[in-house]
């Protein structure tokens, strides 16, 4: 009887040991996904590796879309969206929207609060000319460090009531986070104020005004790697950029590809 009591005690101890350590190997695991959930959702990024040249981004199109988020557009299609971010002015604007205009197309500049206090004859002329203008927040501060929607708002609100003041329209509903920089909370947030979160699928290291780009670099970078439904962010604060835009919307249309207002997209 002491033989046999002594292998159910081990049975029993064996069993709790394992249940034990399922628990916590679980728990680990639920912990551990969380992390790289927070820490996915902290700076947007791209993998240019998919045999079909489409990138992945850190968060799929299907969970951003649950937030009214987009960093592509229907893959079927071979159309593009051509967005520039412009935190303030460096004397490029006025030849970029001169080529935009030339090759009858509609960007979309996402602006911060500088650029429209700075240079409001600029924003009216791209209201003017159709482009769309979106909201790259007042201050370009790093929202995922925003957890609280009075502060967050703040930062919207300011660009939206610059762009009444400035044009006397309302702006679309549209927000990029700058540096691409955001959390889960934020998509939530601007969901809720009614803004759709605009990411991109191709980009390159433009903004450094005092290393910028040859010509040859940034086609590079952007001619294998564009694709169908692709959001594109360029700066306009770039020089390259003011330079080579001609030529790139003309390769880019030689390869087929039709460039659409963002509108378009936020339709479907």
């Amino acid at each position: 009887m002491y033989v046999v009591f002594k292998r159910k005690t081990i049975v029993y101890v064996l069993s709790g040991v394992l249940v034990l350590f399922m628990g916590i190997v679980i728990i680990s695991g639920m912990t551990a996904n969380r992390a790289v959930m927070t820490n996915a959702d902290v700076n947007w990024g791209l993998s240019f590796n998919s045999a079909d040249g489409i990138p992945t981004g850190n968060a799929s199109a299907e969970k951003l879309k649950t937030y009214n988020a987009y960093y592509t557009g229907d893959t079927k299609d071979k159309k593009i969206y051509l967005t520039f971010d412009a935190g303030y002015e460096n004397g490029y604007t006025e030849k970029i929207l001169d080529v935009l205009k030339k090759h009858n197309t509609k960007a979309t500049f996402f602006l911060v609060g500088n650029f429209l206090e700075t240079s409001p004859e600029l924003v009216k002329r791209m209201a003017e000319e159709g482009h769309i203008v979106g909201n790259h927040t007042m201050t370009h501060p790093d929202m995922s460090a925003i957890s609280d929607m009075e502060s967050f708002k703040k930062e919207i609100e300011g660009v939206e009531n610059l762009y009444k003041e400035v044009t006397g329209k309302s702006l679309l509903k549209i927000y990029r986070p700058p540096q691409g920089k955001y959390s889960e909370d934020n998509l939530r947030m601007a969901q809720e104020l009614g803004y759709k979160t605009i990411f991109w699928s191709l980009a390159y290291v433009d903004w450094y005004n005092d290393n910028q780009p040859t010509k040859e670099q940034a086609f590079d970078k952007l001619i294998p790697r564009i694709h169908n439904g692709a959001i594109v962010l360029l700066h306009s604060t770039s020089k390259t950029n003011s330079e080579i835009l001609d030529e790139l919307l003309t390769k880019w249309e030689d390869m087929g590809y039709i460039i659409s207002p963002i509108t378009e997209l936020l339709a479907k």
